[in-house]
């Protein structure tokens, strides 16, 4: 129960801003400031989400390559090892 209320309020505080935003352009009157409203945050959560997809891709082939030499490290001293010894 101590934890609760801190929670709650760490919970409120985090969901804010993300419906302060959509509450600006909901207020509009005029149709077309909102519409413009609605695409300029569009173009805004596109730019947020646009450079997490090239970085996952990035740290992905670092991976990849990275493993791929861990492999040629241990099939190199693979065929040192005397096999009809």
């Amino acid at each position: 129960m101590k934890f609760a209320l801190p929670a709650l309020a760490a919970l409120a505080i985090s969901a804010t801003p993300a419906a302060a935003v959509e509450q600006n352009c909901r207020f509009i009157q005029a149709k077309p400031d909102r519409e413009a409203c609605y695409r300029r945050q569009e173009e805004e959560l596109a730019a947020k989400r646009k450079p997490a997809a090239p970085a996952a891709e990035t740290n992905t082939l670092e991976t990849l390559r990275q493993m791929r030499q861990d492999d040629d490290a241990v099939y190199r001293s693979i065929n040192n090892i005397c096999r009809g010894c």
